[in-house]
């Protein structure tokens, strides 16, 4: 028993309500976030305790004493992390590869500069989903200060990381950190810190080797060839063809276009031809979204709405509101398709 008030008073001690003015306040956990939500209670509830032992004589065998009445409840429910608001608040801040002094470490910006501190007392998401959208969102600590990496910085470095592995001859199963950040810095000058935080990013660092996250690390390239085409299509055979060529023999085998979902579109007159369209770049308010997506497309079939949902709501079901709360299904020769429920202009 006692172990098990110990792990509550642990779990308990890391409980965090987290919202700046003018937001709804959350409680995050450890490793989740809950919207807050006060709820009126219809019944009575009483809270009550044992008569105290000096006058228990005075009371019945089975009397208790009430302390308090219990009026309203906070009601918890999963709720997506609010990392969006990363991008506005490291807007400017992009770290390219040139801000580095003589000793290879990197300049810091100005003195508006946001740290993983900040981050952490700011952010509406718990310490681990504050990690995880980092990573993802492939932002760097500098110093302690955020900075989002360039996207073609990363793509260069990327490359350069597969060059060293093949180089080199390291297994991505279990490369050396220290014989690829002596490479890197040695013969390409990135400095040992930005390496090592890459290398986290793809990958996992364990007893001095890093096992590279496969598949990560061929989207991430995917990617920087696609952005290059938000508004100039590129066709599925020569971005598959470029991608290969970049990734090398060892990883050929690995690409793959559903790697890239939620990122393009098909060309709805030639689905060979894809556009850049990440659904990062869209709004995290649901009307807002929908309103985007029904202004790209009048129409969807669920499987490629969804990937555009999935980072505005907590799982499936949640989807699926959302699907009912703001689209029609109707459903024709071809299948089952969702138009807008309310009518968007350009």
């Amino acid at each position: 028993m006692s172990q098990f008030i110990r792990h509550w008073l642990i779990a308990l001690s890391s409980l965090m309500i987290k919202g700046q003015s003018g937001e709804d306040a959350v409680l995050c956990t450890a490793n989740k976030t809950f919207s807050v939500r006060s709820v009126v209670l219809s019944n009575s509830i009483l809270v009550v305790t044992p008569p105290p032992d000096a006058s228990s004589l005075d009371f019945a065998d089975d009397a208790v004493v009430i302390r308090d009445q219990v009026t309203e409840v906070l009601e918890l429910a999963p709720a997506v992390p609010k990392l969006h608001t990363l991008s506005a608040l490291l807007r400017g801040k992009e770290f390219d590869g040139d801000q580095f002094d003589d000793d290879g470490n990197a300049e810091t910006t100005d003195a508006t500069k946001v740290t993983y501190d900040d981050a952490l007392q700011t952010i509406q998401a718990s310490d681990m989903e504050l990690d995880r959208g980092l990573r993802d969102r492939r932002i760097l600590i500098v110093k302690g200060e955020l900075r989002p990496i360039a996207p073609i910085y990363l793509d260069h470095l990327l490359e350069l990381f597969l060059n060293v592995l093949v180089a080199l001859s390291l297994s991505h199963e279990s490369a050396s950190v220290e014989a690829m950040s002596s490479s890197l810095a040695d013969d390409h000058q990135v400095p040992r810190w930005l390496s090592t935080q890459i290398m986290s990013w793809f990958g996992e660092i364990k007893d001095g080797a890093w096992k590279m996250d496969v598949s990560a690390l061929i989207k991430e390239v995917g990617l920087g060839i696609l952005r290059h085409h938000r508004h100039q299509p590129i066709s599925q055979d020569e971005l598959i063809a470029r991608w290969k060529f970049l990734v090398g023999d060892t990883f050929e085998s690995c690409v793959d276009l559903d790697l890239l979902s939620g990122n393009y579109l098909s060309s709805l007159d030639n689905p060979e031809n894809l556009t850049y369209f990440p659904a990062s770049a869209l709004p995290v308010d649901p009307s807002r979204r929908f309103a985007d997506l029904f202004l790209t497309r009048s129409r969807w079939k669920v499987k490629d709405i969804a990937p555009f949902l999935s980072d505005i709501a907590v799982d499936s079901k949640e989807r699926d509101k959302l699907l009912l709360r703001f689209s029609r299904a109707t459903t024709d020769a071809d299948g089952v398709w969702y138009t807008a429920r309310t009518q968007y202009s350009g």
